[in-house]
């Protein structure tokens, strides 16, 4: 733990998607949050079809979309600090990628995950 996703729209720029995720789980494990950096998975999940408002034909609006899950155990203030670090990176890394022809939203989102959480694993 912790399972880091990033949807984004098409219209979001990224020159080098394993380095942003890189840049991720880096500032997850520098948070001091998390025992060993092999907990920290992140994935980037494309979304095809998307509409921001309700007459963007034109897609001159995207987002970046973050979603941290946890286990519980974390208070609020740590989360929120989470949140915050997660955005900070994600603008910082991304911002000079972007063309200026859409205006994007980053929006982060953290959460526990349901305490009913299985892992094992296979070939180690």
């Amino acid at each position: 733990m912790p399972h880091l996703t990033i949807q984004m729209t098409p219209n979001v720029s990224i020159a080098h998607e394993e380095s942003f995720l890189k840049a991720l789980n880096k500032a997850l494990w520098d948070s001091g949050q998390f025992k060993q950096p092999a907990e920290i998975k992140t994935r980037i999940v494309p979304i095809e079809t998307f509409l921001v408002g309700v007459e963007d034909d034109e897609q001159a609006s995207g987002f970046i979309y973050a979603n941290l899950k946890l286990m519980s155990g974390r208070d609020m203030v740590v989360r929120n600090q989470l949140a915050e670090l997660l955005t900070v990176v994600i603008e910082n890394t991304l911002s000079e990628q972007q063309s200026g022809r859409a205006a994007l939203q980053i929006c982060v989102e953290v959460e526990e995950i349901s305490a009913v959480y299985h892992k094992k694993m296979l070939g180690s």
